[in-house]
């Protein structure tokens, strides 16, 4: 006897798959009805079964709207119903993003980066002397932290100075004798703020006091009322 067995794998393809094998076959099966009528009132009956299977669709805003499109969707944008909201199409949905232009900047220091170079071009632009040597003394600074990122072994103030003004043509100047802030940011290993947060919370719980069996705390005596054989008049 020949046997048809029924798998998943020979079957359609679930447009939407969260919502199962019986939502897609309610919605072919609208598709098939004939009277409007009759499609727009099961096409209701499976709205409200599809938001009994997404409870979590409920916290959305536009919680309708969005199990609508979904109905749109699982037919293939097929289903002839009265719709209570924009009927959505293929392209709108299925629209691919513009594409992101990956940026090509030409970066003359690579270990300084493209934003220095802004910093330096924003520095030019300040018409007062006064503000323009604060923002280029600033800006050496951060290029001393960028290049200690590469190289945390030694850095030489003079040649920041010296990059400072290669790359400003010139006009970013500092003194020779100037020297730069060394500028560190370390974070914290994994793990040991919540350790110290623990720490301190235990400690004032306990109100600052010492635990039992800390150094402060004596040992108990086992001696149970004898005298201990190890007294300094204890004769053999």
């Amino acid at each position: 006897m020949h046997m048809n067995f029924d798998y998943n794998s020979t079957r359609p393809q679930l447009i939407l798959a969260e919502y199962g094998r019986n939502v897609q076959n309610m919605v072919d099966y609208i598709c098939t009805v004939p009277s409007k009528e009759e499609r727009n009132r099961l096409a209701q009956v499976v709205i409200d079964m599809m938001g009994v299977l997404n409870p979590h669709l409920r916290d959305v805003s536009d919680f309708k709207h969005k199990l609508w499109d979904h109905l749109y969707i699982i037919s293939d944008f097929k289903i002839d119903v009265d719709s209570p909201f924009p009927v959505p199409t293929k392209e709108e949905i299925r629209h691919k993003p513009e594409p992101i232009a990956y940026p090509q900047n030409r970066i003359r220091f690579k270990h300084y980066g493209h934003v220095v170079e802004r910093m330096i071009q924003k520095a030019l632009g300040m018409g007062q002397e006064e503000h323009r040597t604060k923002m280029a003394i600033a800006i050496a600074n951060f290029m001393k932290m960028a290049y200690l990122t590469w190289n945390k072994d030694s850095v030489n103030d003079l040649q920041i100075i010296h990059d400072l003004s290669d790359l400003s043509g010139g006009v970013l100047r500092l003194p020779e004798d100037t020297v730069l802030t060394k500028l560190d940011f370390k974070t914290p290993p994994p793990g040991s703020r919540v350790k110290s947060q623990s720490v301190a919370s235990s400690n004032h719980k306990n109100g600052g006091k010492k635990q039992h069996g800390g150094p402060g705390k004596k040992k108990p005596s086992f001696s149970n009322g004898k005298k201990s054989y190890q007294h300094s008049n204890y004769k053999k």
